[in-house]
């Protein structure tokens, strides 16, 4: 079984080499990575920090980015793995991945039961996540059920089984959403499964994310052109848009140090705004 292991980039390269390098570290090791960034500074000092690496750039935009790896990925594996640039993979991530696989034919695509999120609570720096995962050995409940979506921060599937599907470029720049997309059409070809065998910590970084308003914006507009496409689960789309608009109105009183909670809310006012014009277009975002 051909493993790659696919990272898009955008503005955080630091952290960025610090994730790819640790790769190294994994007890199955990867056959690929490629790395794809949206600009040569996105990229820069990577070259041999991995094994198999490739390095190249797009467009810029995460869902761009990601179906330029999958060109090409096309005919070179059997399994892609996508991680995000600050995502800290379990150093038997892969070997888990490869076991469950090999053992479970019906299932075309994973995704990881996380130790930790910092993009649901506070930046995790890339040092703690791995002491946490390496010498506390943490790791999360247990947890193997099937899902409709898969979480893009670690995410893997058969490539076969993604024949003739793309991340849609309709969601520009970071996205939002793109993974719940791309993830439940793949769900109409086999099983999908949650599972805390492959796990590892998401940090969260808060560098390289587009801006507050453009990401208030997408929080409405992405939802509502994924209904309308099919591919997001009503309960799922309402309880998101709701869940988001609450806290940045609540929280634009007193925001995070390191959130834009008042550009957020913004963004949400004004994708409401358009929704009621009819005009609503995730692409807007680019505009703004």
């Amino acid at each position: 079984m051909r493993i790659h292991i696919a990272i898009a980039t955008t503005g955080r390269p630091s952290i960025t080499r610090q994730v790819v390098r640790r790769l190294s570290q994994q007890t199955r090791r990867p056959d690929g990575v490629i790395v794809v960034g949206a600009s040569r500074s996105d990229v820069a000092g990577l070259e041999g920090s991995a094994p198999n690496l490739e390095v190249t750039t797009a467009e810029r935009g995460l869902c761009k980015q990601r179906n330029a790896a999958l060109d090409r990925l096309k005919g070179k594996c059997d399994v892609v793995v996508f991680f995000d640039d600050d995502f800290v993979p379990a150093n038997d991530y892969l070997a888990a991945l490869e076991d469950m696989l090999t053992s479970e034919p019906e299932v075309i695509g994973l995704t990881g039961e996380l130790v930790a999120d910092g993009a649901r609570t506070s930046p995790i720096a890339f040092c703690e996540a791995a002491t946490r995962l390496d010498m506390a050995r943490e790791r999360p409940q247990p947890v193997h059920r099937k899902c409709t979506s898969l979480y893009g921060c670690n995410m893997a599937f058969r490539l076969q089984a993604a024949e003739g599907l793309r991340f849609d470029e309709t969601l520009p720049l970071y996205g939002w959403q793109e993974d719940v997309d791309f993830t439940h059409q793949l769900s109409w070809r086999g099983d999908l499964i949650h599972t805390s065998r492959i796990t590892g910590i998401h940090m969260g970084a808060r560098s390289g994310k587009t801006s507050g308003r453009r990401l208030g914006y997408s929080q409405v507009a992405n939802i509502v052109y994924l209904r309308r496409k099919g591919t997001l689960q009503p309960w799922h789309g309402e309880e998101l848009l709701l869940r988001n608009l609450m806290a940045n109105a609540v929280k634009s009183i007193r925001p995070e140090p390191d959130v834009d909670r008042r550009g957020r809310l913004a963004g949400n006012l004004l994708a409401l705004a358009d929704l009621v014009r009819g005009r609503i277009d995730p692409r807007r975002i680019e505009l703004l």
